[in-house]
Protein backbone atom coordinates (compact mmCIF):
# COMPACT_ATOMS: atom_id res chain seq x y z
CA UNK A 1 0.00 0.00 0.00
CA UNK A 2 2.81 2.11 0.55
CA UNK A 3 3.70 2.20 -2.89
CA UNK A 4 0.66 2.64 -4.40
CA UNK A 5 0.02 5.83 -2.44
CA UNK A 6 3.50 7.12 -2.71
CA UNK A 7 2.91 6.82 -6.74
CA UNK A 8 -0.05 8.44 -6.42
CA UNK A 9 0.92 11.44 -4.13
CA UNK A 10 3.90 11.75 -7.23
CA UNK A 11 1.38 11.49 -9.64
CA UNK A 12 -0.55 14.47 -7.98
CA UNK A 13 2.61 16.38 -7.60
CA UNK A 14 3.72 16.06 -4.22
CA UNK A 15 6.50 15.43 -2.18
CA UNK A 16 7.39 12.40 -0.31
CA UNK A 17 9.59 12.69 2.44
CA UNK A 18 9.90 9.08 4.77
CA UNK A 19 11.02 9.72 7.61
CA UNK A 20 11.99 7.21 10.66
CA UNK A 21 9.36 6.33 13.23
CA UNK A 22 9.69 5.72 16.83
CA UNK A 23 9.31 2.04 16.98
CA UNK A 24 6.47 0.31 19.32
CA UNK A 25 7.23 -1.98 21.45
CA UNK A 26 7.25 -5.64 20.83
CA UNK A 27 4.37 -8.02 21.53
CA UNK A 28 4.88 -11.29 21.77
CA UNK A 29 1.70 -12.91 23.08
CA UNK A 30 -0.29 -14.22 20.00
CA UNK A 31 -3.71 -12.96 22.04
CA UNK A 32 -2.00 -9.42 23.40
CA UNK A 33 -0.79 -8.49 19.64
CA UNK A 34 -4.44 -9.17 18.72
CA UNK A 35 -5.62 -7.12 20.55
CA UNK A 36 -2.75 -4.27 20.41
CA UNK A 37 -3.99 -4.02 16.58
CA UNK A 38 -7.65 -4.10 17.10
CA UNK A 39 -7.23 -0.72 19.40
CA UNK A 40 -5.02 0.73 16.48
CA UNK A 41 -7.80 -0.51 13.35
CA UNK A 42 -10.70 0.61 15.10
CA UNK A 43 -9.67 4.35 14.62
CA UNK A 44 -7.62 3.44 11.26
CA UNK A 45 -11.15 2.00 9.99
CA UNK A 46 -12.95 5.70 11.09
CA UNK A 47 -10.82 7.78 9.66
CA UNK A 48 -10.50 6.28 6.47
CA UNK A 49 -14.37 6.01 6.20
CA UNK A 50 -13.77 10.47 6.98
CA UNK A 51 -11.02 10.48 4.68
CA UNK A 52 -13.02 9.18 1.82
CA UNK A 53 -15.59 12.02 1.55
CA UNK A 54 -12.50 14.53 1.13
CA UNK A 55 -11.44 12.42 -2.42
CA UNK A 56 -15.08 12.09 -3.66
CA UNK A 57 -13.94 14.63 -6.59
CA UNK A 58 -10.14 12.33 -7.32
CA UNK A 59 -12.14 9.21 -8.95
CA UNK A 60 -8.35 7.65 -8.93
CA UNK A 61 -7.53 8.56 -5.11
CA UNK A 62 -11.03 7.58 -4.28
CA UNK A 63 -10.59 3.73 -5.92
CA UNK A 64 -7.18 3.31 -4.43
CA UNK A 65 -8.21 4.53 -1.13
CA UNK A 66 -11.57 2.51 -1.40
CA UNK A 67 -9.37 -0.59 -1.69
CA UNK A 68 -7.11 0.44 0.49
CA UNK A 69 -10.60 0.62 3.33
CA UNK A 70 -11.66 -2.52 2.25
CA UNK A 71 -8.24 -4.36 3.06
CA UNK A 72 -8.01 -2.62 5.75
CA UNK A 73 -11.97 -3.75 7.09
CA UNK A 74 -11.44 -6.92 6.35
CA UNK A 75 -8.48 -6.85 8.99
CA UNK A 76 -10.75 -5.25 11.67
CA UNK A 77 -13.35 -8.27 10.95
CA UNK A 78 -10.85 -10.54 11.46
CA UNK A 79 -9.22 -9.25 14.68
CA UNK A 80 -12.87 -8.65 16.22
CA UNK A 81 -14.22 -12.15 15.77
CA UNK A 82 -10.28 -13.20 17.06
CA UNK A 83 -10.99 -11.32 19.66
CA UNK A 84 -14.82 -12.51 20.28
CA UNK A 85 -14.16 -16.39 19.62
CA UNK A 86 -10.94 -16.14 22.41
CA UNK A 87 -13.30 -15.06 24.95
CA UNK A 88 -15.86 -17.80 23.98
CA UNK A 89 -13.46 -20.56 23.48
CA UNK A 90 -10.40 -19.39 25.52
CA UNK A 91 -6.76 -18.83 24.92
CA UNK A 92 -5.45 -22.28 24.48
CA UNK A 93 -8.63 -23.26 22.16
CA UNK A 94 -8.31 -20.62 20.05
CA UNK A 95 -4.07 -20.83 20.02
CA UNK A 96 -5.04 -24.20 18.68
CA UNK A 97 -7.02 -23.19 16.10
CA UNK A 98 -4.44 -21.18 14.51
CA UNK A 99 -1.94 -24.07 14.19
Amino acid sequence: WVEKFTERILDLGGDVKFEGMKSRDLICDPIEYVKADLAIQEPGVELLMKCMEGVKDDPTTYDLLKDYLKDEEEDLYWSQGAVELIEKIGTQNWLLLQL
